[in-house]
């Protein structure tokens, strides 16, 4: 019996899970999840062969999360603003060639995030590796050094992930306080409830 408000029950087992006469099947199975699971595992290491020794990720921006319910939480944008990258020296067209993500549609709306990326900026080029073109027979200005290509590493991972809030609190940072505002309003609150009695007692006294 149905009870509440609820759906009526209107369920078919009809569904075809094998091939008949009935007709041809009609349940979309996944029995290749381990083939497939092998396959992209392949694909990636072909690809990070392909692009060693650069790294497998490229560089994003820290940005604040849309509406006010998240603007608070910060997480990595799409891509850096001409305006973080003319800050920091580079041209959107150099950034592109060196693993740096370029967003041409973002916008900055505060120095604070500004100053904020153009430091990761900062902080990636002085750990940057710049390989020198191999039809050059001499090292260009900005290329590194033969000892620093040839100790160079394929990096695998988030570059320069963001830093996550302590979650420890530290009571030494808890302000301390002489007055406690909880104690103050139940004060208050119980004086309110009985004004009216002590005010009755007043007058049966005066008279």
């Amino acid at each position: 019996m149905v009870k509440h408000n609820n759906v009526v029950p209107n369920i078919h087992c009809h569904k075809k899970y094998c091939e008949s006469s009935r007709g041809p099947l009609k349940v979309r199975l996944t029995l290749n999840q381990a083939g497939k699971k092998k396959s992209r595992r392949l694909a990636r290491a072909a690809k990070a062969a392909a692009i060693a020794p650069r790294p497998l990720q490229l560089l994003r921006p820290a940005v604040h999360c849309p509406t006010q319910r998240y603007s608070a939480k910060v997480r990595l944008g799409k891509g850096f603003t001409l305006e973080e990258l003319k800050a920091a020296g580079l041209t959107a067209r150099y950034a592109r060639t060196v693993g740096i993500a370029v967003d041409h549609r973002r916008t900055n709306k505060s120095a604070e995030s500004l100053a904020a990326n153009v430091a990761r900026l900062e902080e990636y080029k002085s750990k940057l590796i710049v390989f020198p073109k191999k039809r050059l027979s001499k090292v260009k200005n900005g290329d590194s050094t033969a000892e620093e290509c040839k100790a160079a590493t394929q990096f695998k991972g988030t570059v320069l992930p963001l830093a996550g809030p302590s979650n420890d609190i530290v009571i030494e940072d808890i302000p301390s306080q002489e007055i406690s505002a909880f104690t103050t309003m139940r004060v208050a609150r119980k004086e309110t409830k009985v004004a009216g009695d002590r005010c009755s007692v007043a007058n049966r006294k005066e008279k």
